[in-house]
Parts: C-alpha cells; sequence; structure tokens
C-alpha cells in the first residue's frame, strides 16, 4: 500500500509553504497599507490591499489542505481530496472582485488631486520585490515537487506581486523626480498592479477549474504508471489508463489484459498485484482501480466494453 507517511509529510511541506507566505504577506500589507496612507500613495495601498487579499486566500488554502487530508467517510469515500481546488477557485473569484474595487477607485482618483507621496515610500517597494522574488523561488521549488496546484499559484501570484511593486517603484520614482505634473503616475501604478492581480486571479480559477473536472495527468506520470504496471509478472498489456489529479493525490483507472485461459483467481491475483504495486510505487496515488480484459483482446470484445 502506498506510505500515508510520505503523503503526510507532503501536505506537511505544502502547509509550511503555505505558513510562510501567510506571515510575509501579513507583514507586507500592514507595511504598504500604513505606508500608503501615512505617505499618500494609492499604488501602495492598492498593493497592499493585494496582500490582504493574499492573506485571506491562504487561510481559506490552509484551512481547505487541512480538511483534504480527513480519511475517507460513508459520504465522502473518494476523501476530501477537492477541498484544495474547491478552496482555489473560491479565492480566484475573491481576487479578481477585489482588485476590480480597486481599479475602480483608482480611475476615480486619476483627476483628482492629491499630495506627493515621500521619498521613503520608494524603499517599501523595492524592500517587497525583493522579499516577493524569493517567496517566488521557494514556492515554485515546493510546487514543482509536490505538484501542489494551490502552492504552483501562490508562486506566481509572488512573481505577479513582485512586478506589482516594481510597477510601484517606477510611478512612485516618477513622481519624486519628475514632480507635481506626474502626479498621475501613481493611479497609473496602481492600474497595472490591478490587471496583474486579476490576471492572476483568472489563472489561478482555470488552473482550479480544470483540476474539478477531472483533467487527465500529464504524460510522463501516465508513463511511469504503465511502465510500473508491465513490470508486474502476468500482465500482457495496458488497454486503458486514466489517471486524475485531486488535490495533492491522485486516483487511476487501469485497464489489464491478461491471459485470457487463466481462472478468475488467478487473474483477480495478477489485478490486485498491479494495484498493490502501483500504491506502493508512487505514494500520491490514493487509490487504484485495476479492470481485467482477456488477452489477446479482439476487436468485437473492445467495441462491446465501450457500449
Amino acid at each position: 500500500m502506498a506510505d500515508r507517511n510520505s503523503i503526510a509529510e507532503t501536505y506537511a511541506e505544502v502547509t509550511r509553504a503555505a505558513l510562510y507566505g501567510l506571515a510575509a504577506n501579513l507583514f507586507l500589507g500592514i507595511v504598504k497599507l500604513v505606508g500608503g496612507i501615512i505617505g499618500n500613495s494609492f499604488a501602495l495601498i492598492a498593493d497592499a490591499v493585494n496582500s490582504i487579499g493574499d492573506v485571506m486566500s491562504t487561510l481559506v488554502v490552509l484551512i481547505a489542505l487541512h480538511y483534504a487530508q480527513r480519511p475517507a467517510d460513508e459520504e465522502h469515500p473518494y476523501g476530501h481530496t477537492r477541498a484544495e481546488g474547491i478552496a482555489a477557485s473560491n479565492v480566484a473569484i475573491v481576487i479578481i472582485i477585489s482588485a476590480l474595487y480597486v481599479g475602480w477607485e483608482a480611475v476615480q482618483r486619476l483627476t483628482s488631486q492629491h499630495g506627493i507621496p515621500p521619498a521613503w515610500t520608494l524603499w517599501i517597494a523595492g524592500a517587497n520585490i525583493v522579499i516577493k522574488e524569493v517567496l517566488y523561488h521557494y514556492n515554485v521549488r515546493i510546487g514543482r515537487r509536490t505538484g501542489s496546484a494551490v502552492i504552483i499559484a501562490s508562486a506566481w501570484d509572488h512573481r505577479s506581486d513582485a512586478l506589482c511593486s516594481l510597477a510601484v517603484l517606477i510611478g512612485l520614482a516618477t513622481i519624486s523626480f519628475g514632480g507635481p505634473q506626474f502626479i498621475w503616475a501613481d493611479e497609473v501604478a496602481s492600474l497595472i498592479v490591478v490587471t496583474a492581480i486579476v490576471w492572476s486571479g483568472i489563472r489561478l480559477f482555470r488552473s482550479s477549474a480544470s483540476e474539478l473536472m477531472d483533467l487527465q495527468a500529464d504524460p510522463e506520470f501516465l508513463d511511469q504508471i504503465r511502465s510500473a504496471a508491465f513490470s508486474v509478472k502476468g500482465v500482457e498489456n495496458v488497454e486503458t489508463l486514466w489517471v486524475r489529479k485531486s488535490g495533492l493525490e491522485y486516483f487511476a483507472d487501469i485497464h489489464i489484459e491478461v491471459d485470457q485461459n487463466l481462472t478468475v483467481a488467478e487473474g483477480h491475483r495478477i489485478g490486485h498485484l498491479v494495484k498493490d504495486h502501483l500504491l506502493s510505487e508512487f505514494t500520491r496515488l490514493r487509490d487504484v482501480l485495476v479492470h481485467l480484459e482477456p488477452f489477446p483482446h479482439s476487436h468485437e470484445t473492445a467495441e462491446n466494453n465501450q457500449c
């Protein structure tokens, strides 16, 4: 059977990455919000809303990760692993709505007069770029190793945040060095931030929605599972292989062909060997459903099975 300790370690690693992001976004959100209000920079305030939105989304993700680890029960025989995808899709919608609201406020301010942000606001934007870029690289590494859609999305969210802060930095620098005639640069920078947030939210929603619709696993993973099944003695061919991602784990449906002259008991034994072997080889496989087909497999039989 699959090593549940390894799966628990994967969840722990993803949770740890999410907690680091939560702490960083909370700190940066507070600093940028206070700096934006005191320094009269709407671009910093918009960036702060972005970070605070990330805090809320990370809290939802952490709850979903905890819920996803609950064992299967009578009402949820496949477990609760889809909680991660559900959380991610709902978070994406909230992110998009909040970004559009901030964008509307920025448009309203374009024609109004307001004070010039002080030079120290540049340091806030610059520090945010560095911190967010470090978090991006950390999350990408964790996300690729664990296959977590939420953490990979979080990584790109950190990268978009870094780019947003770069836009804020450029806008504030333009005002500082250009003078009052470039006061509009603050609002333009905030609109760039809003555009990046909306794009990030759309990408997150598409990714999570695809997972909820039982998207087939990537070809490399399929080839690895197929090769492992072929290595079991008695398997003559792998006719069908469906692998769907559910949170951090996978469910597999595999049709194997065995000698048609075998008894039902012998064929059943081979099927169990395949299931046990796949679960032991791939710890992120939560369950494997094995279906037996006779070998050689006639076209007539195959057509009947499609009915």
